[in-house]
Formats: structure tokens, sequence, C-alpha cells
């Protein structure tokens, strides 16, 4: 079964004078999706942009451990194992090479999972591995994902 999705980038960087010169606008757009609040982004601060904006990089780290998150939960629920908070702070390497061209070398998730006591951890530490069978961004990506979970036991 195919899924669509839709978005709309709109340039809000033009300054005045369009792309006259390199340094006569701002690398800045909205990303609108029909019905849901748009998304103020920029460029990569270290190629100017502005570093209170999201920008490419982190909306794709932040895609593949929302990804991520929402397949461990639904992971969990089936397995039976309570999850009552989920934290994650995940981090990407890149390369820029001298021609300028960029990509991601890897990427590692590390989830702060909170679970009521009893939980089987090795049980919940096992969903991790079969979350990039499923998850659609994680197959999408052609650089390694590892996993460094930490498990916090409520109470």
């Amino acid at each position: 079964m195919e899924h669509t999705y839709h978005s709309t980038i709109i340039w809000t960087g033009n300054l005045g004078k369009g792309t006259a010169n390199y340094r006569g606008y701002a690398r800045t757009w909205d990303i609108a999706v029909e019905g849901k609040a748009p998304i103020a982004c920029s460029n990569d601060p270290l190629l100017g942009g502005d570093p209170s904006k999201m920008n490419p990089e982190d909306l794709l780290i932040s895609s593949l451990s929302a990804c991520h998150m929402l397949w461990y939960l639904h992971l969990a629920a089936e397995a039976g194992v309570t999850v009552v908070a989920y934290q994650d702070s995940p981090q990407a390497v890149g390369e820029v090479l001298a021609s300028g061209a960029g990509r991601f070398l890897s990427a590692t998730l590390a989830p702060t999972i909170t679970v009521l006591p009893g939980t089987d951890l090795d049980v919940a530490e096992a969903l991790h591995q079969r979350i990039h069978q499923v998850c659609f961004i994680a197959r999408s990506v052609n650089f390694p994902v590892d996993y460094h979970t930490t498990f916090i036991i409520a109470g």
C-alpha cells in the first residue's frame, strides 16, 4: 500500500533584490503542510543560516528519532512493556567535502525510556533491533543508525 505525502516549501528570504548577488538574500523558508502550523526554517548556521530556526539537518535527525520513538512505543505496547516516559537526544555526524557537498555519516539515538517496575529490560532493549525493519525513515536513510538506551524504572 502506497502513501502520499505533500508539503509546500515557501522561500521567505527575498530581502528586496532576490538572488541578484550571493549575500543579498536570506537562507530562510517555511514548511507548509495543509491544516498544520507552518515551520520557519533556515540553512545550517555553518552556512550562514539563522541558528534560531530549524535546518534540514535538524529536521532529518529529528524525523529519524521521532519515527523510532513511535515504533518503539507501538512494539512496547504489543510486547507488554509499559513505557511511561520517553525522551531522546539524537546526534548525527556529517561531513562536508572541499567541493561543498555534504552527507550524514552516521546517527546515534540515545533514548531515555522510563518503564514500570518489573519490566523485563532484555525484552525492552530487544525492541530497538526490530524498529529498523519497519520505521519509514530508518529504512530510507543510507547511513548507519546506532542506539544507546538508558532505562529508568518508574518509582
